[in-house]
């Protein structure tokens, strides 16, 4: 939807899809060609878009015996669909809110406030608003144009902080290079913030015997399709790949939550190959296409892959396709199980997204 001349555009709608991206991800520059989207950060950030894609795919609700089994007996990996898990936690969501709303009357709410025109920004929220409807959360947005004053942006988060109806707020990321990201994203109340980037979240969930309110979306969903597909995380090596404050070190500090043994690899890591053929789970957000070879991948490991970035391909109408940090063909006759790109981390952000929110109208409500 368009702005207005002059003014904001402020829709209010009620909001599946098996497509969705990762929030725009901080990551880092191995000494590898990037091939990608790029945007303002310390290195680089890596937005995201996925397609469909044909894969096999093991049952989310396979028993861990069941997939150690088959892990440990077949020839190439099984694969971890995560389309197929988002769909089955949508399908959840929407039985929850519908108790909530039998119960006491209440429809969780989601604001997202999107600056500027860029189309992937754009497509990104417009998927957001298909899910939210998918499973009966209200959506609130707010458009503003590209050189909107930050001062703008923060009048519009104040105002939804302070209404009843919302319970999620998201900025949508990027922002234009005259905002200061983090003033804007730490005006979000702790208790609105969906996207567990306040400094507060981050900070209880790196202490322990402390609980954040949020956990940040996409972290959470590696953690949940390693969960569904009955991968065991206590006391296994685990390898994060990216540092970033959106996906890697929140990855690395939910792992080390689940008693993993971790470490966290990056730019500045000597003998990355090696210190991540070590690991018996691996989780890479770095946006570097196919960076992770099968030489660097144990026998048997997990590998969840949240880059998704498009490389050139002639044979596509495009005129590219879309692959992973971790190369594929390469992978999945090493590991055991394995997230395919697309269709794997992707679907599951927006899920967590959802979640987050329903769980933030719970809460406010005292629901149980």
């Amino acid at each position: 939807m368009a702005a207005a001349a002059g003014s904001p555009a402020v829709t209010m709608f009620t909001s599946t899809t098996d497509y969705c991206s990762c929030k725009a991800h901080r990551a880092f520059r191995f000494p590898v060609v990037h091939v990608g989207t790029a945007e303002s950060n310390s290195f680089f950030r890596t937005r995201s878009i996925t397609t469909a894609r044909n894969f096999s795919s093991i049952s989310p609700r396979s028993s861990s015996s069941v997939l150690t089994a088959a892990m440990t007996t077949d020839a190439s990996a099984k694969v971890i669909d995560g389309k197929s898990v988002a769909k089955e936690i949508r399908d959840e969501i929407a039985a929850e809110i519908s108790r909530m709303k039998d119960s006491i009357g209440v429809i969780p709410g989601l604001a997202v406030i999107l600056v500027g025109d860029r189309k992937d920004s754009a497509t990104y929220v417009r998927n957001k608003k298909k899910s939210c409807e998918s499973v009966g959360i209200n959506s609130y947005e707010v458009r503003l144009p590209e050189d909107s004053s930050e001062q703008e942006v923060l009048k519009h988060i104040s105002g939804f902080n302070d209404d009843p109806f919302v319970h999620g707020i998201l900025v949508q990321l990027p922002l234009p290079r005259h905002m200061n990201e983090q003033n804007i994203l730490n005006a979000v109340c702790i208790e609105k913030d969906v996207d567990g980037f306040h400094p507060l979240n981050i900070g209880r969930l790196a202490m322990r015997d402390r609980e954040p309110l949020f956990v940040p979306c996409t972290p959470k969903g590696c953690i949940e399709l390693l969960h569904r597909y009955g991968v065991d995380i206590k006391g296994k090596r685990a390898v994060v790949i990216g540092r970033s404050n959106i996906v890697g070190m929140p990855a690395a500090l939910l792992l080390q939550r689940e008693d993993a043994t971790v470490s966290v690899v990056h730019s500045r890591t000597k003998n990355p190959e090696k210190i991540t053929r070590e690991a018996d789970i691996i989780i890479s957000a770095v946006g570097q296409p196919n960076m992770v070879k099968g030489s660097w991948i144990k026998p048997g490991s997990v590998v969840i892959d949240v880059g998704i970035n498009p490389v050139e391909d002639a044979k596509s109408p495009r005129g590219y396709r879309l692959v992973g940090d971790v190369c594929y063909e390469e992978a999945s006759k090493i590991a055991s199980a394995i997230t395919p790109v697309p269709g794997g981390v992707g679907p599951m952000t927006i899920a967590m997204l959802l979640s987050n929110t329903l769980i933030s109208a719970k809460r406010v409500n005292n629901f149980m």
